[in-house]
């Protein structure tokens, strides 16, 4: 199996933006809190999150694509399956726990980081209730889809709300390397 570095090697590669980097290491540690949640591979729920957006900057009108046949190339096709689907929009079943919780965890993480850049205290204190407010003002991150984030609750049997609070503490761990720290 690939393995994390071989990941990060891949992502650095194609990724030059701090801010995707950001969110591919966030959605890493997310899924990661996932798989030790439901007794599944860390490091393949890991990789799954690093490389998730890996080809967004460099091939943004091939995504999820490039990174999807490098992986298949590379004989991953269980995270290549789950990168393909990522989003559900584009068709592709979600079948195992690992297609689920890829879609759980991409636009809700990126979602509580950005309401975490606007708090003076950033992660530090966020509470499920404000997160809630602000995915309610359809103006704050407009660009996050809410049916998608809706979705991913769903897939994983999760209330909206017990979903943000799984993945507040898993950034909080990480707040000073994510740069979430006040």
């Amino acid at each position: 199996m690939i393995t994390r570095e071989q990941a990060r090697e891949i992502l650095f590669d194609l990724t030059k933006s701090a801010s995707l980097r950001r969110h591919a290491r966030t959605v890493e540690l997310v899924m990661e809190a996932f798989a030790h949640k439901y007794g599944e591979d860390p490091e393949q729920f890991a990789i799954t999150g690093i490389l998730h957006d890996a080809d967004y900057e460099a091939y943004p009108d091939q995504h999820p694509n490039v990174i999807v046949q490098k992986l298949k190339d590379m004989g991953e096709e269980e995270i290549a399956h789950a990168i393909a689907g990522h989003y559900t929009i584009w068709g592709v079943p979600r079948n195992s726990l690992l297609d689920k919780c890829i879609v759980a965890a991409d636009e809700l993480t990126g979602f509580i980081v950005a309401a975490a850049l606007i708090r003076p205290t950033l992660i530090e204190g966020m509470k499920v209730k404000s997160v809630m407010k602000k995915f309610k003002t359809s103006t704050f991150a407009a660009k996050v889809d809410r049916e998608e984030v809706r979705r991913g609750a769903a897939l994983l049997g999760m209330e909206l709300s017990d979903l943000i609070a799984f993945i507040i503490p898993v950034l909080q761990n990480h707040k000073e390397e994510l740069g979430l720290a006040s």
